[in-house]
């Protein structure tokens, strides 16, 4: 990839920009929220929080003394505590020996190992909250599929529905009964792909048999960002007809047809809201999770498939919501490690690994396809930013977690010299980690 290649024109260059600023703001101001609050409950005070690093654009001093900023470059932020020498919290020494007793109480150097741990922890675990409330509130909008299986709006085709109506129940599939979602995806697999199929439906309380399409056609339902697919124009509803010139009724045809090549240019026929268009993409080679973990390497394009219809929804209760967000984090953080862990291995290619640029674009490319996708991507990063500071490297939320663990046990705190040299460690080894990220971006297909 191309300096050039990675700057499309101005108005797409801000907007990617304005993606970018917007979704990391709102991660680091909950992050560093995090840090503030709980140190304020444990006794701690802050005298400075901002957003941003650099000269200061707008600030307020509230009732308790602290300093609220937001700064000029908006790629970060920080809380300083009283008795800190700056943004990274190391201890202003001659400042501090100033102080008196209860003032040095106040001081994250001066107070209780608790106070400080969860100090400390707070940040990562209000990135955590911060995903698991996003995600729960996303699935209570968009609820859950109504058992058993209902059509909620059917999706725009070349070609006629035929039987098939919004509120019709799914009774069987070319002879396949069906009860919920669970048992309709399991038969569905084994059908033979087929232009028209016959339905066995409830309609108004009666039973029927109507005609309708393949129950997975090959219609674009979701985009990767920095997808081939994403890159040569497609969007979320267009319906694939034909590959190379080959005719395709199922999204399994275009599966077959990715895979087997090999990253050859193909020739897409789409159709899009009544207009039929070609577009030619090469499909790319992706480390995907497997169904068994671990990683396996494939061909993609870069788009997902779904059901012929959206189905018809409700609203689960608050707390299978919750439960639900929880899940979905844990399944992020547990990816992510799997995905370092093979990365380190040389099990999967490097450049899974992306930084600045990449994240940029993925948050452009996400407001692009609407504000659920550009908020479910905000959870998303939420979380890699609550994991990445959990890592025990010396300047990040885990280091100092670590210095806390070795307090705990040793009963005192390290050595100030040895603390200086692991920190100058930790930053060169996190800044050797974000040129490798950023090289990454410029060079990684």
């Amino acid at each position: 990839m191309s300096l050039t290649s990675l700057i499309p024109e101005f108005g797409g260059l801000m907007w990617t920009i304005a993606a970018f600023v917007v979704a990391l703001s709102v991660i680091v101001f909950v992050h560093e929220y995090g840090h503030y609050i709980v140190a304020r409950w444990s006794g701690i005070r802050a005298e400075v929080f901002s957003i941003g690093f650099g000269p200061v654009l707008l600030s307020r001093t509230d009732r308790r003394g602290t300093q609220w900023q937001v700064a000029a470059l908006p790629f970060g932020g920080f809380v300083k505590f009283l008795g800190d020498a700056g943004a990274a919290s190391d201890k202003a020494a001659e400042s501090y020996e100033a102080l008196d007793a209860a003032s040095r109480r106040q001081t994250m150097h001066g107070a209780p190992l608790w106070a400080r741990a969860a100090t400390v922890a707070a940040g990562p675990v209000f990135n955590f909250i911060l995903s698991i409330l996003v995600f729960s509130a996303i699935f209570m909008v968009q609820g859950t599929p109504k058992e058993p299986v209902e059509i909620g709006t059917l999706k725009a085709m070349p070609e006629a529905q035929q039987g098939l109506l919004p509120g019709d129940r799914i009774l069987a599939v070319a002879g396949r009964e069906v009860d919920d979602y669970a048992g309709f995806f399991n038969e569905m697999r084994g059908i033979d792909v087929a232009s028209g199929l016959t339905y066995e439906i409830e309609r108004d309380g009666v039973r029927r048999s109507v005609e309708g399409p393949f129950p997975f056609p090959p219609v674009v339902d979701g985009l990767q960002a920095g997808s081939a697919a994403m890159d040569a124009g497609l969007r979320i509803g267009d319906v694939i007809t034909a590959v190379d010139g080959r005719a395709i009724t199922a999204f399994r045809e275009l599966q077959d047809a990715v895979a087997a090549s090999e990253g050859r240019e193909m020739v897409l026929d789409v159709w899009r809201a009544g207009e039929r268009m070609e577009f030619a993409l090469a499909p790319r080679r992706m480390d995907l999770p497997g169904a068994e973990g671990g990683f396996e390497t494939r061909w993609l394009i870069g788009m997902t498939g779904g059901l012929l219809f959206t189905p018809a929804t409700e609203m689960p209760d608050p707390l299978t919501a919750l439960g639900d967000g929880a899940e979905q984090t844990r399944f992020i953080i547990g990816n992510s490690l799997s995905g370092l862990w093979h990365m380190l291995t040389g099990a999967i290619s490097s450049c899974n690994l992306r930084g600045p640029i990449g994240i940029a674009e993925t948050s452009g490319a996400a407001a692009s396809q609407g504000a659920d996708s550009f908020i479910w991507f905000i959870a998303v990063l939420s979380t890699a930013v609550g994991l990445l500071n959990l890592f025990p490297i010396p300047v990040l939320d885990g280091g100092h977690l670590a210095f806390f663990a070795y307090e705990a046990v040793a009963g005192r705190p390290p050595n100030d010299r040895v603390m200086r040299i692991l920190m100058t460690i930790g930053l060169a080894l996190l800044l050797t980690l974000m040129g490798f990220a950023l090289t990454n971006d410029l060079f990684c297909p």
